[in-house]
C-alpha cells in the first residue's frame, strides 16, 4: 500500500515539475497591452476576439490578391503585401502570417526587425543579397546572395534586409510565425519618429554633429509596408 502511495505520490510530483517547466506567458500579440482593474474599459484582448464558432464561414480563412505586384514606385524601391490576422480573420490564435515583397532593380527592404516573429523567405525570382545582424555584444552579420528557389530565415526580433542586387525586378514569399508579427523600421524608428527623438541624443548616439541629425529627420521617412 505504502509503495503504491509512494508511487502516485512521485508520479504527482512528476507531473506537476513538467507543467511548471512548460509554463509560460502567452506572446504579446501587440506592442502593449496595459493591466486594467476595471474591466469596462477594457479594449483590447492579447490578440482578437473571437467569433461565434457557429457563424464562421470559409471566407474567415480566405484572402485574394497575393498574386499582384506591390507598388515599388517609391524612394526604398520595394513594397511589402501583408497577409495576417488583418487580412484573414481565420488567422487569430494560429501564430502565423505570410507576406509579398516586390523588390525594383537595387530596391531594398531597409534594415528592421519584426518583435514578434521569425520568418522564413523564400526568393520567387531575381537575386537578393540578405543578412541579419546578432544581439549585443557580438553584432555578428549573417549574409548570403539567394537565387530563384532559394530560402533564408530570419531569427525572431533582430534587425535583417534584403537588397535586389539584379537588373532586373525581384519578388519574394515569406512566412512569420506570428498572427501579427509587427515590423520596426530603423531609420524610421530612429529619425522619424513622432514626436522626433531629442537630436542631442541622436548626436551623441551616432557620433554625427546635431545639425546633421536634424537634416536627416526633416526628411521624408517612407514606410514600403
Amino acid at each position: 500500500m505504502k509503495k503504491g502511495v509512494s508511487f502516485l505520490v512521485t508520479v504527482a510530483l512528476m507531473a506537476l515539475a513538467s507543467s511548471l517547466a512548460s509554463a509560460s506567458d502567452p506572446s504579446p500579440l501587440q506592442d502593449t497591452c496595459v493591466a486594467i482593474a476595471e474591466p469596462k474599459n477594457a479594449v483590447f484582448v492579447n490578440g482578437k476576439f473571437c467569433k461565434n464558432p457557429n457563424l464562421t464561414k470559409a471566407e474567415d480563412f480566405f484572402y485574394s490578391g497575393l498574386d499582384k505586384p506591390g507598388n515599388i514606385s517609391n524612394p526604398v524601391g520595394s513594397a511589402v503585401t501583408p497577409v495576417n490576422v488583418a487580412q484573414i480573420p481565420g488567422l487569430n490564435t494560429l501564430g502565423i502570417s505570410a507576406v509579398r515583397i516586390d523588390y525594383a532593380p537595387y530596391g531594398q527592404n531597409p534594415p528592421h526587425t519584426h518583435p514578434r516573429a521569425t520568418e522564413i523567405l523564400t526568393v520567387l525570382e531575381g537575386t537578393l543579397l540578405v543578412g541579419f545582424v546578432t544581439s549585443n555584444p557580438e553584432n555578428r552579420l549573417f549574409t548570403k546572395v539567394l537565387n530563384k528557389g532559394d530560402v533564408f530565415v530570419f531569427p525572431i526580433d533582430l534587425i535583417h534586409f534584403q537588397f535586389n542586387i539584379g537588373h532586373t525586378n525581384a519578388v519574394a514569399i515569406a512566412g512569420l510565425s506570428s498572427q501579427n508579427p509587427g515590423v520596426i523600421t530603423i531609420a524610421n524608428a530612429v529619425f522619424g519618429s513622432d514626436p522626433a527623438i531629442d537630436p542631442d541624443v541622436l548626436s551623441r548616439a551616432f557620433q554625427l554633429d546635431k545639425n546633421v541629425v536634424k537634416n536627416i529627420q526633416s526628411r521624408f521617412w517612407y514606410d514600403n509596408n
